[in-house]
C-alpha cells in the first residue's frame, strides 16, 4: 500500500463515525498533563477545533489543579483532598475561581481561538447555566458505618439550565466551561471538574462523555480495562482496585449513563489527538464504561 492509500483509508475509517456523530453533542473533560504540555495543549485545541467543523458539536469542560496548586502554595495556604475532592474553606475558593474562571478558562479560549476555533469561555455561574448545593461526602469508616464529610465549599450540581449551551452551539460557538457554581443562596461553590462534566453531558443529552486523564484509563491489577459494566465498577471500588481520584471520574460516568448518556469514555490525555483518536477510529483509546 503506497502513502496516499493508507492516508485515504485513515480517512474512510472516519467516515462511518463522522455520519455517526454529526449534529451530536460530546462532552469532554479536559485536565492533567494534555493542559501542561504544549504539544497536547496544542492536538487538543486541534482536535476540538476540527470536531466543529466537521459537524460535531464540542462541549469543553476543564480542570485547573496544577495551577491551582501552585498557586496556593505560593500563598501558603494549607490543603487537603479526600477520596480526590479538595477540601475547600473560603480562601481556597477565591483560588480556585480566580485561577479556573479567570486564568485557565481564557488560556484554553485563546489556544482553541489560535487553532481557528470560535470559543465562548463561561463558568457554571454564567446564565444560570448550573445551580448546586453544598456535598457533604459519605465516607465508610473502618467499623462499616457511613459517616458524612463537609468538604467545605465544595458542591455538587442539582440543577442545570443547558440553554445558554445551546444558544452557543447553534450560533457556531465552542462552549469552554470552568467547574465553578453558585448555590441557590448565591453561595460560590467549588465542583468536581469530572462530575461537573457529566452533569453537563446529562442536560444536554450528549451522546458522548470523554474524561481525559493521566492514565491508560482504568487499571484493574496494573491492567487497561477496554471495557466495563456498571456492576464491574461496584465491585472494584468496594475491592479497593478503583480507588482515590478515579473514583469520582467512573460515579460520575456511571451517572451520566444512567441519565441517557450514550458511552463513557476515561481515556488517556497524554497521547496525542487523543479525542480524535477515540471519536474517529475503529480501535479508540482507554476504557468504555456502558449499562448493564
Amino acid at each position: 500500500m503506497n502513502h496516499h492509500s493508507e492516508k485515504i483509508n485513515h480517512i474512510l475509517e472516519a467516515l462511518p463515525y463522522l455520519i455517526k456523530y454529526s449534529g451530536k453533542t460530546i462532552v469532554i473533560k479536559y485536565g492533567g498533563a494534555a493542559m501542561v504540555e504544549e504539544e497536547l495543549k496544542a492536538s487538543f485545541a486541534e482536535d476540538i477545533v476540527l470536531l466543529k467543523y466537521l459537524g460535531i458539536n464540542p462541549v469543553v469542560v476543564h480542570g485547573g489543579g496544577p495551577e491551582i496548586n501552585a498557586l496556593i502554595k505560593s500563598l501558603n495556604l494549607n490543603t487537603q483532598f479526600i477520596r480526590g475532592h479538595r477540601v475547600t474553606d473560603e480562601a481556597t475558593m477565591e483560588v480556585v475561581e480566580m485561577v479556573l474562571t479567570g486564568k485557565v478558562n481564557k488560556q484554553i479560549v485563546s489556544l482553541i481561538q489560535e487553532k481557528g476555533g470560535k470559543p465562548v469561555g463561561l463558568s457554571g455561574k454564567d446564565g444560570g447555566l448550573a445551580i448546586a448545593e453544598k456535598y457533604l461526602m459519605e465516607v465508610e469508616t473502618e467499623d462499616g458505618k457511613v459517616q458524612k464529610v463537609d468538604l467545605g465549599l465544595v458542591g455538587e450540581v442539582t440543577e442545570v439550565d443547558p440553554n445558554i449551551l445551546l444558544t452557543l452551539q447553534r450560533e457556531g460557538f465552542i462552549p469552554i466551561i470552568s467547574p465553578v457554581a453558585m448555590s441557590k443562596e448565591g453561595q460560590t461553590l467549588n465542583i468536581n471538574a469530572d462530575t461537573m462534566a457529566g452533569a453537563i453531558a446529562e442536560a444536554l443529552h450528549a451522546d458522548k462523555l470523554i474524561l481525559l486523564t493521566d492514565t491508560p484509563g482504568i487499571l484493574i491489577d496494573g491492567q487497561l480495562v477496554t471495557g466495563l459494566k456498571k456492576a464491574d465498577i461496584h465491585g472494584h471500588i468496594k475491592t479497593g482496585q478503583i480507588s482515590g481520584g478515579m473514583i469520582p471520574k467512573v460515579e460520575c460516568c456511571l451517572r451520566a449513563i444512567d441519565s441517557g448518556v450514550k458511552r463513557a469514555h476515561i481515556i488517556d490525555g497524554r497521547v496525542a489527538h487523543s479525542v480524535l483518536i477515540e471519536i474517529l477510529t475503529n480501535q479508540g483509546i482507554g476504557s468504555l464504561i456502558e449499562q448493564g
